[in-house]
């Protein structure tokens, strides 16, 4: 019997009409550990954003634009609906539920792994009384052999690298709290929480992160995770800088005799199980935790060391383009996988690398149409014929984080594939060189990377951009770029300087080729005068721009001495790392164009 199968085997003997998987932790992270992927066991789907609805004889995924090649391949054979979010005709999950259960029906849900707003937005919409069951993990029940909640021992990132102490960093925070008239903070993303500390682990993939809650007042702080995450060194760190440390799951219990208390919380943020356990008695301020602006905005060494982490990134990735375009021909036995592992040993081999910031999408041909692609055994394509190949990947470094992407094109390519890729360069070419009045959002400034592309009439189904973490994740709100307000994914605060925030624009066309460029940019100051306080961006990104792939004719002069200085920049920034072999390669691929 198939696993969905036993699933709703096991609604029916609860009499679950309804049962809502999303793809969370306990602390609504984008990436997750292996623990939490009840979603992709379910389905198969690998992606890292959707919902899994499932009915006692049915089930549907939700899931943006970025999947919904993927998804419709990995769903083929399986009794799963794709929805796909967003598109005309396509219903909410809420507009679904209405349509599809009667009154009194169970709809339930593991309530530590969905969040707050998610289950008043739907409570609010369901137009009839519905019985929610949120205290119940059905998978549990059902997968076999379920991996163990991740383990990693806590370590502290030195003040070299953060450029904060945890006392400055507190001190702030406290002073937001008085400002919001509040008297606590329930801080749960996990994320906001290494921050705030100075601590990092490896309890997610890639996410140098470590499951924990926190409950902050405006005298003390608690510090809810494993203890035996906890060396001498860093429980030291703890007791002298005064941070309380209970039990990982002790939260729930101290949450309930926690009263009389005006406490914030984002209800994007906290799940739905320590919501429902707070006492009445509290008053519940809902807003954003000041921790996401407070790190979103980088200080002066944190800015020094993320540039010192893009020359390394930067010598990383050149070494393997100077690989791939030297070794490939059409009797090549590189691969997606073989060439993405030659990627990784690069960087690698570089000093202070922590871990790859995220799952390499390397995708060659029609594969690189699936923007989150990730290449398996089974679809490995060998790259011995003509095409594109798209990789997007990045490391995490004790300097910074980092993420980039670049289209490589390998043999001969056609003059519409050469189109494409200009328009791309040309939309990155255009945010690059943005100056805006400072209160402009990313919202004001989506049009000048997706204008060019819009111009022949394609579109991306994705932001532009995305803010990017210091030794955290790499994808960060509260900044992006994008054309219209998604409310999940909250990034759509004023571009203000010290965000970092990437610069990818693409064309993606299905069965045929994707094409990706990517820098990451540091919002700058560049003047002020009598009509207002001018900004810009830094490329903090160095590697080459494969111009085997640029019609030239198309570029406008301004464009041209753009991409030569940024060329001439990669050239000086890289090639004192390089052997002679790879310097003359980038000279080469960094030379002028006319």
């Amino acid at each position: 019997m198939e696993k969905l199968e036993v699933f709703q085997k096991q609604m029916k003997r609860l009499n679950i009409k309804a049962y809502i998987i999303t793809t969370s932790d306990y602390h609504m992270s984008e990436y997750i550990s292996d623990f939490f992927k009840s979603r992709q066991y379910l389905s198969g789907f690998t992606g890292s954003a959707g919902l899994l609805l499932v009915l006692q004889d049915s089930a549907y995924l939700w899931t943006d634009g970025r999947y919904y090649i993927q998804a419709q391949k990995q769903l083929e054979g399986k009794a799963i609906t794709l929805m796909k979010q967003g598109m005309p005709g396509v219903p909410s999950v809420a507009e679904f539920l209405n349509d599809n259960l009667k009154e009194e029906d169970v709809v339930a849900f593991d309530g530590k792994t969905v969040n707050v707003s998610f289950v008043l937005d739907l409570k609010d919409k369901i137009k009839f009384p519905i019985n929610i069951l949120s205290n119940i993990d059905l998978i549990q029940t059902v997968w076999d052999n379920r991996p163990n909640l991740p383990y990693s021992l806590i370590y502290k990132l030195d003040m070299f690298f953060c450029g904060k102490t945890y006392e400055d960093k507190i001190k702030a925070l406290r002073k937001e709290l008085k400002k919001q008239e509040a008297d606590s903070l329930l801080l749960t993303s996990l994320e906001d929480q290494a921050w705030l500390y100075n601590l990092r682990a490896d309890d997610v993939l890639h996410t140098p992160v470590f499951l924990a809650y926190s409950l902050i007042t405006l005298e003390s702080t608690i510090l809810f995770v494993d203890t035996n995450k906890i060396d001498l060194e860093v429980g030291k760190y703890l007791t002298d800088n005064e941070i309380i440390v209970k039990p990982y799951n002790d939260i729930y219990s101290y949450l309930q005799g926690f009263k009389q208390h005006d406490i914030m919380l984002d209800f994007n943020k906290v799940n739905y199980q320590l919501y429902s356990i707070i006492s009445p008695n509290n008053k519940l301020i809902n807003k954003t935790n000041p921790t996401v602006m407070m790190k979103a905005i980088k200080n002066d060494v944190e800015i020094k060391n993320t540039k010192l982490a893009h020359i390394k990134d930067g010598v990383a990735f050149t070494k393997f383009m100077y690989y791939v375009k030297t070794n490939h021909s059409l009797q090549t036995k590189m691969s997606e996988l073989s060439v993405s592992n030659y990627l990784q040993l690069q960087r690698e081999k570089n000093e202070g690398f922590i871990d790859l910031s995220f799952s390499t999408i390397c995708g060659f041909k029609d594969h690189a149409a699936m923007m989150h692609y990730s290449a398996t055994e089974s679809s490995n394509y060998l790259l011995n014929d003509n095409g594109f190949l798209l990789i997007d990947s990045g490391g995490h470094y004790l300097e910074g984080t980092t993420d980039i992407t670049r289209t490589i094109a390998l043999g001969e390519i056609s003059s519409e594939m050469k189109l494409h890729f200009t328009t791309v360069l040309k939309s990155v070419i255009a945010l690059s060189q943005a100056v805006f009045l400072k209160g402009c959002r990313g919202l004001n400034l989506d049009i000048l990377a997706r204008g060019p592309i819009w111009k022949l009439l394609i579109d991306y189904k994705c932001g532009t951009g995305h803010g990017v973490g210091h030794i955290l994740s790499v994808h960060e709100p509260p900044n992006g770029f994008r054309w219209q307000v998604v409310e999940e994914r909250s990034d759509s605060a004023v571009i203000v300087p010290g965000m970092i925030t990437t610069n990818e624009p693409g064309i993606y066309l299905e069965n045929k080729y994707g094409i990706r460029i990517e820098n990451e940019l540091l919002c700058v100051e560049k003047g002020s005068n009598q009509f207002g306080d001018f900004l810009g961006f830094e490329t903090l990104t160095f590697a080459p721009i494969d111009i085997d792939a640029i019609d030239t004719n198309l570029l406008s002069n301004d464009e041209k001495n753009w991409l030569n200085e940024y060329h001439q920049q990669v050239y000086d920034k890289l090639s004192p790392y390089l052997s002679s072999d790879e310097a003359k390669w980038l000279k080469h691929y960094t030379r002028k164009i006319n």
